[in-house]
């Protein structure tokens, strides 16, 4: 006991620079943010009190708008994607194929790339003058089309295809993981009462991993809220505001319109979505628990 009261002290003090580092560092910058949105900041930090005028000037904003509605567009599309896309690969591979640690690699390797490459490369794929609708053109098929990159009304969807490609990789191994914990008796029970492994699959081993599916949402939901280096890499949030999106309007206004308290404002909301996305997950963990 003596050797354990006097550990205890030991890694308190071990630990307690990190935790100032980020209690200063993290939650102080949060605070500090949320304070500076309530106040008249330009160019440099104001700290007198304004009350709500930011907000009130962000959501005039037209660009904010846009943007905020490009998030729900390209956060639904890229959410229901990746996770539908990244389970069924999990699936099959699960169905213990040939080679599937050469699958898995391939699977996963758009993930071992930053959004910034990722997003040169679809940028690239997806130009009308130099990717596939010149590379189709060349074949002899000179009435192909695809250039939705440049096309305001589906541009966002190329962002969509570009983070399910790289993002599917991570949901795989996530439910891979799951479907490999599954005890055997529950397959075995399924054959013996003759249900389809298709049916096993949809009524009984994917509701077992809800968990694994909520904290993929969670993680795919916060990439949407962050999603700013694929939208700069890719498109640069053209043509136009077309694929504009709220990481990139703070980012803007902080750095070339030198609106700090603006900025602020749209970074707090930019907090409360993740919040609420984290929300889902905060309910079934305290659930489980309290159960």
């Amino acid at each position: 006991m003596s050797a354990l009261r006097i550990r205890y002290p030991a890694a308190k003090a071990m630990l307690a620079p990190t935790v100032l580092i980020m209690a200063v560092c993290f939650y102080g910058a949060i605070l500090w943010t949320i304070y500076i949105s309530f106040t008249r900041s330009g160019l440099v930090p104001n700290y007198s009190f304004a009350g709500i005028g930011q907000y009130v000037r962000l959501f005039g904003t037209a660009r904010w708008h846009t943007a905020f509605s490009n998030m729900f567009v390209f956060g639904g599309l890229f959410i229901v994607g990746a996770l539908l896309f990244g389970t069924l690969l999990a699936v099959l591979i699960d169905q213990k194929v040939r080679f599937e640690g050469a699958f898995r690699t391939v699977f996963l390797y758009p993930l071992s790339m930053s959004f910034i490459v990722t997003g040169l490369a679809w940028r690239w794929f997806l130009n009308p003058t130099m990717g596939l609708q010149d590379f189709v053109r060349d074949l002899g098929w000179e009435s192909f089309t695809f250039d939705w990159i440049v096309d305001r009304d589906r541009a966002i969807y190329t962002l969509v295809v570009a983070a399910i490609w790289h993002s599917s990789g991570l949901i795989m191994a996530i439910m891979l993981a799951g479907l490999r914990g599954i005890d055997h008796e529950i397959w075995r029970a399924a054959r013996v009462e003759g249900i389809p492994r298709w049916r096993t699959y949809v009524s009984i081993v994917l509701p077992m991993l809800r968990p694994l599916i909520v904290t993929c949402f969670v993680l795919l939901a916060i990439a949407v809220v962050k999603s700013y280096d694929l939208v700069v890499a890719m498109t640069n949030g053209g043509p136009g505001n077309a694929t504009d999106m709220p990481a990139k309007f703070v980012v803007d206004l902080t750095f070339e319109r030198a609106n700090v308290g603006l900025a602020s404002a749209g970074a707090v909301i930019m907090l409360t979505a993740v919040l609420a996305a984290l929300a889902p997950y905060l309910y079934i963990e305290l659930g489980r628990r309290n159960r």
